[in-house]
């Protein structure tokens, strides 16, 4: 018979364990940032190995005295969510932060697949799936409620004490919160993801309705087609002075306009939720979408992504149905999103149209997987962010190749909606938010943008009008995401107390 571990001496050990194998990054952190002399540094982080383990111990100790076997199992499940949050801060170097943990909870399996790969399976299996299957099968002797009283006493006083001695350190501590909260395991993504529900909760428990508008009478009917790009960064556009031709369609054309924008978030959920209102608000207002449905427009919203806030109108189509709408068109991307929309255009019977096209054309992992086998222009390529971090050229090429089909897709686009008679029509392209390939050591996305690299938040905005019939507003200030908002209710003629022209990168008429 497997001998029995006091529960004293298994707490430590999955303490300790935690400690060495899943907290390092933080500790790495603590020493690089921290200005102290080489003598307090070691005391600092010796004294913080202390606290965690000391704390750690409690909880393991609390909750397998407490729930036993339920315990047990959430005890183990953290070893494993430990080993997957490590690996993306050791890999990706990013910070499970709250920002980090909505990025999570807003992804479809279709994006997160694309993050298991060998490695890291082998990862979580070592890392983590191991310490849980000896955590579950370990046999344990309890003790008693004396016992549980004096280690529990003892633990918190210990980790009480330890604090109190570097209580000097506090205001350091408090200007690095977000980042040492962001690399602590497991509290990292358990006591974030505590405070992404409670604001979701808080958020979404009314919509506030706007305040009514009116239709100005229009010279011609109007159509506006608003292409939200996914992890698009203006660096990397030829528009903008990229010295690789990645738009090799569009720079061609005299008619388009390539403005500076800046995102106001560097994750989909908030960055689209910032394009959707009008201004920044503690509280989820009407959307755009929404906005104008409610006064006759029509109103359609296609997508191949996800996060962007509740959209209350009649048609809300996803890919998946328009694959099935439209499947000669289906390339196995972006094709179908696209399709029809001059013809969906030219049927309406409405005074005003307004189309947006939710993409997911750059979005990593696994940029070689966004884009049609014949866009692969730029070679040799990465095939996903994991390769890329030690294969930057291949990483960065894979990238620019997702913006060539953009590039390609917003060119049919803008021909399709040029040749639609009797209308006004406009395309703008905004992408939500930008994208690290590798500089500072960054990847990808979702760094809070009190710390956000230009990469993340630099995007492109891209307009294309029929005609002369809005003259774009000149300004050295970058527009925002909430410019959006504004430009739409300009460009349709919609009167409202909400418009703000000075996020109006048209000038009103």
């Amino acid at each position: 018979m497997k001998k029995e571990l006091s529960l004293i001496v298994f707490a430590a050990i999955v303490s300790i364990w935690g400690l060495l194998a899943y907290n390092i990054p933080f500790f790495q952190y603590v020493a690089a940032n921290n200005d102290a002399g080489i003598g307090a540094k070691i005391l600092l982080v010796g004294g913080l190995s202390i606290v965690m383990a000391a704390l750690n111990f409690w909880v393991v100790y609390l909750l397998l005295f407490l729930c036993r076997s339920i315990g047990r199992i959430l005890v183990a499940a953290t070893q494993i969510c430990n080993a997957a949050g490590v690996y993306f801060v050791v890999v990706y170097r990013t910070i499970l932060d709250g920002t980090m943990m909505e990025n999570f909870y807003n992804t479809r399996w279709s994006e997160a697949s694309s993050f298991f790969t060998p490695m890291m399976l082998l990862w979580l299996v070592i890392g983590g799936m191991l310490p849980a299957c000896w955590i579950l099968m370990q046999r344990v002797n309890y003790g008693s409620w004396k016992r549980f009283g004096i280690v529990s006493g003892t633990a918190i006083g210990i980790s009480l004490l330890l604090a109190g001695a570097n209580f000097n350190q506090f205001l350091w501590f408090g200007k690095h919160d977000t980042e040492l909260g962001g690399l602590l395991m497991p509290w990292s993504y358990i006591v974030n993801s505590g405070r992404l529900y409670a604001q979701h909760r808080a958020a979404n428990e009314q919509e506030e309705i706007l305040p009514d508008a009116t239709l100005r009478p229009l010279e011609e009917p109007t159509a506006v087609v608003l292409v939200i790009g996914e992890s698009g960064r203006r660096a990397n556009f030829e528009l903008y002075g990229y010295p690789r031709p990645t738009n090799p369609l569009l720079a061609q054309r005299t008619d388009i306009h390539a403005l500076p924008a800046n995102a106001c978030a560097t994750y989909t959920t908030a960055a689209v939720r910032a394009m959707m209102q009008p201004a920044p608000s503690g509280t989820l207002v009407e959307a755009l979408p929404n906005y104008l449905y409610r006064h006759g427009v029509d109103v359609v919203w296609r997508t191949n992504n996800w996060g962007e806030p509740p959209v209350h109108i009649e048609e809300y189509v996803t890919m998946d149905e328009l694959k099935k709408q439209f499947p000669e068109a289906d390339d196995g991307h972006e094709g179908a999103l696209f399709a029809g929309i001059k013809q969906r255009i030219e049927s309406s019977k409405a005074e005003r149209v307004f189309i947006v096209l939710h993409t997911n054309t750059s979005h990593g992992a696994q940029y070689t997987a966004q884009y049609p086998e014949q866009f692969e222009v730029f070679t040799p390529v990465a095939h996903n962010v994991e390769e890329g971090v030690k294969n930057i050229p291949g990483l960065t090429n894979a990238y620019d190749n997702t913006i060539v089909y953009t590039d390609w897709l917003l060119n049919n686009l803008i021909d399709s909606l040029a040749a639609i008679p009797g209308r006004r029509t406009a395309m703008i392209y905004m992408s939500d938010h930008g994208e690290s390939l590798g500089e500072n050591g960054l990847f990808m996305h979702g760094v809070p943008m009190v710390t956000a690299p230009k990469e993340q938040y630099e995007i492109p905005l891209i307009v294309w009008l029929n005609g002369d019939w809005r003259e774009l507003r000149e300004t050295e200030e970058p527009a925002n995401s909430y410019a959006i908002y504004h430009s739409v209710l300009d460009l349709l003629g919609i009167d409202s107390p909400i418009y703000d022209k000075q996020k109006d990168i048209f000038i009103y008429d």
